[in-house]
């Protein structure tokens, strides 16, 4: 059940954006460790959400939504060919309205980063590159005359858009993003910025992707690198388990970058990044929320590989912290192409992916479900808001070992972030233990008997369960040591997480000691001004306080009710027909069907309740319809119109009911069977057996 969260300390770290967006314009700085705002030290937590794959009407709730999640900043491409899909012709209308998305970004107090391309990627299809582009003879993504000049124009456009809404005119766009994942010269990414500036663009600074190296570097101060990490990639062309270096997302390590991302396009990379790029702050831009689902290969992201990844990246040393993707979305419908990535389009034609879905598995998902790791994350978002003032100038230390290979489990991943102390200093400065025995699909062992150390301070021998991620404090608060993780800090109380299967033990620097304490419950302290909190309880802290979120989970909960006692009729209307045949395409990847392959494939009717309580429900921002089925892939048509699509892999097919066209009582789903050993990868969670079937179509809660 979502709820709403009322935070008592500002948001963006709790100390710059309070509840008036008048906070917006003040001074932004950086240097080598983090951030800088209005003199402070923030370690921010950036989501991205695209806005142009949520219909318009959705944004404001969306938006709060990334908020109470602990998300302090918002990213979001804009994508060249959802504007300009017919040359000449811009579109900001509908949920292409830029303009719009950034004034609720304000009026929320939401800071924004725009990736303004003129390449995107983001599965969108040419990597958001209109197809047009591909015939006007010109080297994309360079220094050409005549592809700068129509960059030129796009950046017009979008200053049109962001006029008044910069962040020195009390804006909330604080900073945007030249191109993505450039691997060529730097006088590239100089070139955009030099247009931009010149256009009227004036941000407190301005990013690039730190991946790939680039042939030849940006100077120093231009631009911020920021790096990433997934769990796993539908990109890769092998179609087994665990492929890639994704392993490494899992293991401490001061190495910045990634050498997983985007190897469908950048081929392998060794572990190096631009000499100088480590005197930058280290910041994420791409930290894996979840992952999309391609044609040939389907990964099924778990909740502890979001929050692992995250946990080591700020263990590691990163003070932002921003995941892709936060928020899922479906991809606008285009006048002349569809507008996912797919192999037979002019560029960046790698992988295909779904017509419209680009859920991506996200913490947040494309109808705005919640996922478990939008709760599992919470805490670490609190974490960084209230803690951030005294995380981000803590350098990271590695005292186990970082070049581990996949699976290996021959001791405990663990690093510290404490500050540097004087041999003149009095007191222990203050540290965090951050502890990970957690790889994806490797089932590391419990470790015992592990003796950690901090700021000169040896915790009691532990025995750290296996898939335990913790981060424990030393010398922080009055508190010498704890076996619990610190969550946050408000109004002179302390919240604290108990981990699950380590007892907690509370160190005071008074030196008392508290032993095999027990969560009490929120309200509760277990010492003095200490609370020890469940996880479930921490996963939801302070998302009881708002009045309005008290009467919007009644009224979800009422609803809720209702949907439950609603059911759909199926009935099975046409057999699948002859199998198409699977072939590779041009990335030598198997290709999805093709619209014609449709016309073979299994049909059903979904006939949806007609009462007038009904009716009424499917309004509702929380009516989801969920189709349980097995089979390659599906459809859904609304009045003979493509409303929805599924790459099979193991979760089931959802829509939003409250996007139906109006009066629409019947639905018409498509599933062509799963063949066998088709060359694509499926999860174990998947059906593999051959053939479609429909178990279950229900409406459910979308968790709001």
């Amino acid at each position: 059940m979502f709820r709403k969260i009322m935070f008592l300390a500002a948001m963006f770290c709790g100390v710059t954006l309070s509840s008036s967006a008048s906070d917006f314009g003040k001074k932004v700085t950086w240097d080598k460790q983090s951030l800088i705002i209005d003199g402070h030290r923030v370690c921010p937590v950036m989501g991205e959400i695209h806005y142009s794959r949520i219909p318009a009407a959705e944004w404001a709730g969306e938006v709060r939504k990334m908020k109470d999640g602990g998300v302090t900043v918002i990213a979001t491409y804009v994508f060249w060919n959802h504007i300009e899909e017919e040359e000449g012709i811009f579109r900001w209308d509908g949920q292409r309205d830029l303009r719009s998305f950034l004034e609720i970004c304000k009026k929320e107090e939401m800071p924004v980063v725009l990736r303004i391309g003129p390449f995107c990627h983001g599965e969108v299809r040419n990597g958001g590159i209109p197809d047009w582009m591909f015939q006007k003879g010109c080297k994309l993504r360079s220094q050409d005359k005549v592809f700068m000049g129509f960059a030129d124009k796009l950046y017009r456009q979008i200053f049109s858009q962001i006029q008044g809404l910069q962040w020195k005119d009390g804006g909330p766009l604080i900073a945007c993003q030249f191109d993505n994942e450039y691997r060529g010269s730097g006088d590239y990414l100089m070139a955009l910025k030099r247009l931009a500036l010149k256009i009227g663009f004036e941000l407190p600074f301005y990013t690039r992707t730190g991946w790939p190296e680039l042939s030849k570097p940006v100077p120093f101060g231009e631009m911020l690198p920021l790096y990433g990490d997934y769990a796993d990639g539908f990109w890769d062309k092998d179609i087994k388990e665990t492929v890639g270096n994704y392993y490494k997302a899992f293991n401490f390590k001061g190495f910045r970058s990634s050498t997983a991302i985007g190897t469908d396009l950048l081929g392998e990379q060794a572990e190096r990044i631009n000499k100088g790029d480590e005197q930058y702050p280290y910041f994420t831009c791409e930290l894996g929320g979840g992952m999309a689902t391609a044609y040939h290969r389907r990964p099924y992201i778990y909740t502890e590989d979001s929050y692992s990844m995250a946990l080591v990246k700020l263990g590691s040393g990163s003070n932002l912290l921003g995941y892709y993707m936060y928020h899922g979305g479906t991809n606008p419908e285009g006048k002349l192409y569809t507008m996912n990535e797919c192999q037979t389009s002019p560029g960046t034609a790698n992988n295909d992916l779904p017509v419209c879905t680009y859920d991506f598995q996200a913490p947040l998902g494309e109808f705005g479900q919640t996922y478990p790791q939008y709760y599992a994350l919470r805490p670490l978002h609190l974490f960084m808001q209230d803690y951030g003032e005294l995380l981000a100038p803590m350098e990271a230390s590695f005292p186990a070992a970082q070049d581990l290979k996949k699976g290996q489990d021959t001791g405990l991943r663990w690093a510290v972030r404490s500050q540097h102390q004087s041999p003149n200093t009095q007191h222990q400065s203050p540290a965090f233990i951050f502890v990970n025995n957690y790889e994806r699909l490797q089932n590391l062992s419990a470790k015992k008997g592990v003796v950690l150390e901090a700021a000169g301070v040896k915790l009691p021998k532990l025995n750290i369960p296996a898939s335990c991620m913790a981060i424990f404090p030393v010398n922080v608060d009055g508190i010498r040591y704890a076996t619990a993780q610190i969550v946050a800090k408000r109004d002179g109380k302390i919240y604290m997480m108990q981990v699950k299967g380590i007892p907690t033990t509370i160190a005071m620097q008074s030196g008392k000691t508290l032993k095999n304490v027990k969560a009490k419950g929120a309200g509760t302290a277990v010492y003095d001004n200490i609370y020890l909190l469940t996880q479930e309880d921490a996963e939801h802290l302070f998302l009881n306080e708002a009045a309005s979120m008290k009467n919007e989970k009644s009224n979800a909960a009422t609803s809720n009710s209702q949907l439950s006692t609603l059911n759909c009729q199926l009935s099975k209307v046409k057999e699948a027909g002859a199998l198409r045949q699977i072939v590779k395409g041009k990335a030598k990847v198997a290709e999805a069907p093709a619209e014609s392959d449709w016309q073979q494939a299994a049909v059903y009717k979904i006939a949806l309740p007609t009462t007038e309580a009904s009716s009424s429900l499917f309004t509702l921002h929380s009516s989801l319809l969920s189709i349980t089925y097995r089979g390659d892939c599906a459809r859904l048509y609304a009045n003979g119109k493509l409303i929805a699509d599924n790459f099979y892999y193991g979760r089931p097919f959802l829509y939003g009911l409250w996007r139906l066209p109006k009066g629409c009582t019947e639905l018409e789903l498509r599933i062509l069977p799963l063949q066998p050993d088709a060359p694509i990868y499926l999860p174990s969670e998947a059906d593999k057996t051959a053939g479609e079937a429909v178990t279950k179509v229900e409406i459910t809660s979308a968790g709001l």
